[in-house]
Parts: C-alpha cells; sequence; structure tokens
C-alpha cells in the first residue's frame, strides 16, 4: 500500500530502543470472563494493557515453513519466534469474510482466538483491518481495491462488507474478545495530501461516508476499539499537512453517533517502514552551516523524523481538535526496526547537512517515499502493551498490522480479480519522478500485495531491529493448542444464530414459531430532497433471517432482503419516521426497530453570507483557511463558493470540499457531509496553494451566486 503523497509545504512528491523478547505482560485473571453466559467485558482504556494478543495460525505456518527451509541454524530460530508473535488479519475484499483461495474466512479466525483466549486465561485482543473503502487507496494502484468510488460502490461496502462482519462479531460466543479495528488505511491521509488527485476527488465523499458508517457499527459492539489509519512521519510530519489531517479526523469523528467516543485512538506506520526512533537525530534543529538539518534533502524541512515524533506531534494536535486525552496510539512496528550491517552506529562527524543526515540516519531507503517493498527494511520492536519511555506518544501498544513476509505490491504486472494494478514504485528497475528520480529500491521479483513474499520475509528477519531471540522450544506456541481446530465453511451465513445446534433432531419441532430478533441500528445515509438512505443491523433468527420490512409513517412502504433500504418520492423539507421489522421463512415477524426521525432537504436557495479568509504564506506557498457562514433566514442545502485571486495564485489541493480552478476565479463546492448550512451556522474549510513573491487576499466571494461580507 502506498504510504505516500505529495507534500504542501515543499515539492509535490511526499508519499507517505532496548529489545523485548517478551510477549504480552498480562494480570493473571479468573476464567470466570470466558464463559459465554457471563455478561460481556466492560469497555477498557487501552485493550491491549494486560491481554495477550491473537497469533494467526495460517500465518504463523508460512513463518515456520521459511524457517524449516533455512540452512543457517540461527536464523530458523529467529523464525520461529516471529511465528510465535500475534498480527493483525485484513478483510480486504469480501470474499474474505467467508474465506477464499488466499485464506481463511473471518469466523475461523474468531474461533481460533475464542481458543487462545481460554488457553491464556486472559483477555486477548483480536487485530482486525477494515480495508475495502469505495476507490481505495486512490494515490497507489497496487492495493486498489473491488468497490468504485460511486453510491453503488458505497451500498455494497456497507450491505456486502461492513454489515456481515459486525453481525459476525455480534455473535455472543464472540463478545468476550477485545476487538481492536484498524480502520481503512489510506483513506482520510489521503485527502489532505493527495486531493488533487481526481481520483481521490472522487473517493473522497465515500471515504467519509464510509468511515463514518464503519465507526458507527463497530463501536454499537460494546467491545470493538476503533484506531483510524494515521500514515506516518514521512506522510503527514510537515505541519502543513499535520494540521489539516487532525482537522479532517475530527470532523469525521463528530460525524458519527457516538462523536469522539466512537475511536478509541490511532495506529501510525502501518505497512510501512519509518523508523521508531532515529537515535543519532534527536534534533531536527540542529544547525550545521547556518542550516537546520531538517533541510536536508531526505528530511525535506519535516520536523517529524521517527514514529515516536510523530505520534506525539498528532497527539498534541488531536486533543487540540476535541479528541480527549486518553486518545491511544498505535505503532506498526512490524517492519521499521532498519538493523543489520548497514545500520549507523554513530553519529557522523561531517559538517555538510545532507552528508551528516545520511551518515547518521538509521532508515536507509534513497528517499522516504520509497514505500514498496524496500530493501534493507527488518522487523522492529516486538509487539507489546504500553510501551515505557514515549509519555508523549501515548502509546497502547506497539502492533503488527502488516504481518511480515506479505508483499506491498507486484513488481510487474500480474492479473488478478482484486482490483490490485502495477504500481511502478513496486519496480526495482523504475527511476522515479516522485523519489528525486532514483530508484525506487524495491525488492525485485515481489508477488501481488498481501501474498507471501518468502524473500522479503528472509531479509526482514535478518536486518531486525532489536535483534530476533532465536525460540529456545520452551515457549508455548499459541498456534499449536493441541484441541479441535475450528473449521471454517465458506457458505457460512454470518447472520446464522449462534445458538443453533446442528445435533437437534428438527422432528422434535416441526413448527417454527420463534420470531427473529429486534433490527438495530437504525439510521439514515444519504438524504436528498426526495430520498432517504436506511441502514441497520443485521436481526438473528433459530432458522434464519429472509428479510425485512421497511415501514414509514406506520404504513410499509417496502422490504429488502439485505440491511439497507433506499426510500424514494420524499417531499422535500419534510419530516418522516421509519422502523424494520424481520421475518423469517416460517412468516415469524419481529418487533419494530426503535423508530428513527428524517427530515428530508429543503430545496436549494440563495441567502446572504460572511467569509472570512486568513493565509499563512512561505517561500512560494501559502496555506488558506476560509470560514464561512450563512447569514440568511433559510438553511442552504448545497452550497457553493467562488472567489477571484489577482496576483496569480494557483489552487494545489484543499479540503473539507471539492475544490477547483479555472483561470483566476476558485470554486468550492460542499462536501457529501457538509451541504447543509443552517441559518446562522459557519463552516471551515481550505487549501494549500502556490504564489509567486505576491499573496494577496481574494476578492469577489459569492456563496450560491450571493455576495458574501
Amino acid at each position: 500500500m502506498s504510504r505516500h503523497g505529495p507534500s504542501v509545504a515543499r515539492r509535490r512528491r511526499r508519499t507517505v530502543g532496548a529489545a523485548t523478547t517478551a510477549a504480552l505482560v498480562a494480570v493473571p485473571l479468573t476464567l470466570s470472563f470466558l464463559s459465554p453466559a457471563s455478561a460481556a467485558e466492560a469497555r477498557v482504556d487501552n485493550p491491549y494493557a494486560g491481554a495477550v494478543q491473537y497469533v494467526n495460525p495460517t500465518w504463523a505456518s508460512s513463518v515456520r515453513a521459511s524457517a524449516a527451509k533455512q540452512s543457517d541454524a540461527s536464523l530458523a530460530a529467529k523464525m520461529q519466534t516471529v511465528a510465535k508473535q500475534p498480527t493483525a488479519v485484513w478483510m480486504d475484499r469480501i470474499s474474505a469474510i467467508t474465506g477464499n483461495a488466499d485464506g481463511k474466512g473471518l469466523k475461523f479466525h474468531l474461533d481460533n482466538a475464542v481458543q487462545q483466549q481460554k488457553a491464556a486465561g486472559k483477555p486477548l485482543v483480536f487485530n482486525l483491518v477494515i480495508y475495502n473503502l469505495p476507490g481505495r487507496d486512490c494515490y497507489a494502484l497496487a492495493s486498489n481495491g473491488e468497490l468504485p468510488a460511486t453510491d453503488a460502490g458505497l451500498a455494497r461496502y456497507q450491505s456486502e462488507y461492513i454489515d456481515p462482519i459486525v453481525a459476525l462479531l455480534g455473535k455472543p460466543e464472540y463478545s468476550n474478545l477485545r476487538i481492536a479495528a484498524t480502520i481503512e488505511p489510506d483513506s482520510l491521509p489521503n485527502l489532505v495530501t493527495n486531493i488533487s488527485e481526481s481520483a481521490c476527488q472522487q473517493a473522497a465523499p465515500y471515504y467519509r461516508q464510509g468511515v463514518k458508517y464503519a465507526l458507527d457499527k463497530l463501536y454499537a459492539l460494546g467491545n470493538v476499539y476503533n484506531y483510524i489509519d494515521i500514515g506516518h512521519s514521512g506522510w503527514l510530519g510537515w505541519d502543513s499537512n499535520a494540521g489539516p489531517a487532525a482537522k479532517i479526523f475530527a470532523e469525521v469523528a463528530k460525524t458519527t453517533n457516538a462523536g469522539f467516543a466512537s475511536i478509541t485512538g490511532f495506529v501510525s506506520d502501518v505497512a510501512n517502514t519509518t523508523p521508531l526512533e532515529e537515535p543519532f537525530l534527536t534534533d531536527p534543529t540542529l544547525s550545521l552551516g547556518g542550516n537546520p538539518i531538517r533541510s536536508s534533502k531526505f528530511y525535506e524541512w519535516n520536523n517529524d523524523f521517527d514514529e515516536i515524533d510523530f505520534t506525539a506531534h498528532m497527539h498534541r494536535l488531536l486533543v487540540a481538535e476535541g479528541f480527549p486525552t486518553s486518545l491511544g496510539m498505535l505503532i506498526d512496528t512490524s517492519r521499521n526496526g532498519w538493523g543489520g550491517p548497514n545500520r549507523p552506529t554513530k553519529v557522523s562527524t561531517s559538517t555538510n547537512v545532507d552528508t551528516y543526515v545520511n551518515e547518521s540516519r538509521v532508515d536507509r531507503r534513497v528517499h522516504r517515499g520509497a514505500w514498496c517493498n524496500p530493501l534493507g527494511a527488518g522487523i522492529g520492536e516486538l509487539p507489546k502493551a504500553s510501551p515505557s519511555g514515549y509519555t508523549a506518544s501515548h502509546l497502547d501498544a506497539f502492533v503488527w498490522i502488516k504481518p511480515p513476509g506479505e508483499s506491498d505490491g507486484a513488481s510487474t504486472e500480474i492479473e488478478n480479480d482484486q482490483g490490485k494494478r502495477f504500481d511502478r514504485m513496486c519496480d526495482p528497475t523504475f527511476v522515479s519522478p516522485k523519489l528525486s528520480n532514483q530508484l525506487t529500491g524495491a525488492t525485485p521479483n515481489a508477488p501481488l500485495a498481501g501474498q507471501w513474499f518468502e524473500d522479503q520475509f528472509v531479509t526482514l528477519v535478518k536486518n531486525a531491529y532489536p535483534v530476533i531471540p532465536g525460540s529456545d522450544g520452551q515457549d508455548p506456541d499459541p498456534t499449536e493448542e493441541p484441541t479441535e481446530e475450528p473449521t471454517d465453511d465458506p457458505t457460512d451465513d454470518p447472520t446464522d444464530d449462534p445458538t443453533d445446534d446442528p445435533t437437534d433432531d428438527p422432528t422434535e419441532d416441526p413448527v417454527d414459531t420463534q420470531a427473529p430478533s429486534t433490527p438495530s441500528g437504525l439510521t439514515a445515509g444519504t438524504v436528498t430532497e426526495t430520498s432517504v438512505a436506511l441502514s441497520w443491523t443485521a436481526s438473528t433468527d433459530n432458522v434464519g433471517v429472509t428479510g425485512y420490512d421497511i415501514y414509514r409513517n406506520g404504513s410499509k412502504v417496502g422490504t429488502s432482503t439485505g440491511t439497507t433500504y433506499s426510500d424514494t418520492g420524499l417531499t422535500a423539507a419534510t419530516a418522516y419516521s421509519y422502523t424494520v421489522r424481520a421475518k423469517d421463512a416460517a412468516g415469524n415477524v419481529s418487533q419494530p426497530s426503535s423508530a428513527l426521525s428524517v427530515t428530508t432537504k429543503s430545496t436549494t436557495t440563495t441567502g446572504s453570507c460572511k467569509v472570512v479568509y486568513n493565509a499563512s504564506s512561505w517561500n512560494s506557498g501559502f496555506t488558506a483557511s476560509i470560514r464561512v457562514t450563512n447569514t440568511g433566514t433559510t438553511a442552504l442545502n448545497g452550497w457553493t463558493l467562488t472567489f477571484q485571486y489577482a496576483n496569480g495564485q494557483t489552487l494545489q489541493q484543499g479540503w473539507s470540499a471539492d475544490w477547483s480552478q479555472s483561470g483566476s476565479t476558485v470554486t468550492a463546492k460542499n462536501a457529501a457531509w457538509n451541504g447543509s448550512l443552517a441559518a446562522g451556522q459557519t463552516v471551515d474549510i481550505g487549501f494549500n496553494g502556490a504564489h509567486n513573491g505576491t499573496n494577496n487576499a481574494p476578492t469577489g466571494f459569492t456563496l450560491n451566486g450571493a455576495t458574501c461580507s
């Protein structure tokens, strides 16, 4: 996956300790919390504290197979240690839920997690990656997804992807697992740095709506802890990227049902290799010959040299935007160790800024934008809860979200049915303009993203830092418990009733009289002047739910076999009350869901407005912040702001609106999530631009054709 996008502060080509040998330290608990009959565990502040993490037996098997091939006994022993480490389970397409040719389904892993938790006798964190947004990874090709950035793609994301995952996670037998969900890597950060790309502009509203939907549905389960992907220091570390990013994260959080509470924290460096720490480069302001070392070609004026700096930086900004101080941070340390023979052992003595940095940095890439299967990378810190010594970073844990050994992308074109395309950043023969016209430094002969890459795995273990201890064979392997292995039926319906006993004789009770459970979580998605998009959480039934009846103002208006419905032909600016009932094949009907009141949008009006414009300039660039207030007496349902520049300024990229420029005229149209602007309400938008030395404020602001003061 690409972790990089163009920086706004400089040239537009951004992308992007002591060894621990123990697994997670946990406080012994009684086994009462493991009983399905007992109440689910109350939500905790840090889910990783006092818990073990799930070890994926499928991935561990690949690691052990690699170890068996090694003639170097020391290397093989290190691999055996790696095989016992917890990694995340990726749901990278719809078929991954039930299982496909690339791996077992979610039920298989959840069942194994329950067995590992019982064996450990303490809470278990199940790391799960939600990764299938419409228009996924809009700035890269290697990890494009199956769903288009369209209304239809969003509907499938909700009903065929998120809803089945939520239904499965919500089964009682999994209620005592702590599910740590990494939400949509490479989504929201792209809306900061790459919004000038047409693919990202198309995907932007679906990223926001999709992430909101996932957060709402997952948080409602009670035992799911949502961590939003936050990129990494080489991507969002610049102040001009970090500030707008924090605002976007806060904006999305505020749209969710639970607000800031729906997000437990953020995770950095997912599937990337930015070091945890740069031990010999601790002060970015250190000056050599009158130049700070952050001005070097490698760091390009970025103050955040590593992930410890970056997580502390982002935590401060996020709290300033309204997130609670209890917000936790995770760092993916699966591939950011940078050990091996090329790791520096001391600080440079050079007085040249670039030489000093290049001889001192442990990150050995040619450029921080080299994200695909980089040669020389190594495994970093082993997974660990509440790592000490990083107070300002507010770390919940070191985690392995990207399983070591899984490819970032194919080094050549490979036909596939997963939507994954050939990205030249994964081609070791490609001289990339994004990397200052240098070779990518990618590992050759790489398979498709997510598939096992033996050559890279061997390198990662060899270059690990801290050095991985060899397994002595005494530590228990959670993937080798002497229990019956759970099976995973690809045809299994995640909405099946978990209490259904397949050993029961149907002949004992030939008449089904049990009604499905009441649908919950009824919410409204896109609302227009004439339509309302509804969604809800699936019901369960002793035999099986066959569909749902949708009621508007007490009258049935339609049916659905899934958990979404679009009600059309409505009247603008009118309130409607909706309920949903579930039904089964025997004709049993559930109780109605809680009523949901929805008001359709009013027709677009012009009104009057006020604009406050501020700009912060540097060299040939600037960041503009615009606050628009509806000073009229009527709500605006859809708005377009226009203004003119007189000094040849050009728009580079923007946020919180759909931006475009024609000549000297700049246009900002509302995003899908902020089109409604009530009387007296304000909306904050902004963009990054370029100037030629003169940067006077624009003139002629109009909103829906009305002149603004």
